[in-house]
């Protein structure tokens, strides 16, 4: 019997947003989710602007490690959230990944592949195609088009946490998360997951952007 398909195994998910299953443990780093769950200001934040988050989304930065113990996690899960970490943080994140996952726990994710964009900036570009360069950026979204000239719009750029700090192709993930311990590392694809319990997470949406495909890794936890 596999680690997965144990009784009452622990699915965790960071950078979860607003998918929150029931059957995961799901944590955000959001800004908005602090406030939302502050005693006194989350009462004017959903006065103001409503609930966003789920009830059952845990405030939980994986930089700073989750608060899960060691070894507990069946699988993990996280899509389109490493790209908006600083790139010396990476590695810590993904550490902290795997501390908490079982021997042989599974570890899926998804980011921006760099590949295909920077091969279509590189095909515009010799053809001297005037935007091919803010279009790169733009679909990379490194993109600070406009500088915040009011404190609403500086707060929003502040917390927002949209923009993304870096961005990787197989080769450099891959080896990151071998740095970092994982072992089994291949591509993976929108629903051939062997635990049937990923289905409840990943979104099919977020595994092709334009009609290409973005990078999706499956890794493990050695045995």
């Amino acid at each position: 019997m596999s680690a997965s398909e144990g009784q009452g195994a622990l699915y965790v998910q960071y950078g979860c947003g607003t998918c929150a299953p029931r059957t995961w443990t799901n944590f955000d780093a959001s800004a908005r989710l602090r406030l939302e769950r502050s005693v006194i200001l989350g009462l004017f934040v959903r006065a103001a602007a409503g609930r966003l988050f789920p009830a059952n989304v845990r405030f939980g930065d994986i930089v700073r490690g989750l608060p899960v113990a060691d070894g507990s996690a069946a699988a993990v899960f996280c899509s389109h959230v490493l790209e908006h970490l600083a790139r010396d943080d990476l590695p810590i994140a993904l550490r902290n990944t795997l501390r908490i996952l079982v021997p042989g726990g599974t570890f899926r994710l998804v980011v921006p592949d760099l590949q295909w964009r920077a091969a279509r900036y590189l095909a515009a570009a010799a053809k001297e195609e005037a935007a091919a360069a803010d279009e790169f950026m733009g679909v990379c979204n490194f993109r600070v088009r406009r500088r915040p000239k009011t404190l609403l719009a500086a707060g929003r750029a502040a917390f927002g946490r949209s923009e993304h700090l870096w961005m990787y192709d197989f080769a450099a993930l891959k080896s990151q998360l071998e740095q970092a311990g994982f072992v089994g590392i291949r591509r993976c694809e929108y629903g051939d997951a062997a635990d049937p319990s990923f289905a409840m997470v990943e979104d099919k949406s977020r595994f092709v952007d334009g009609g290409q495909e973005e990078l999706a890794l499956e890794a493990l936890r050695p045995s």
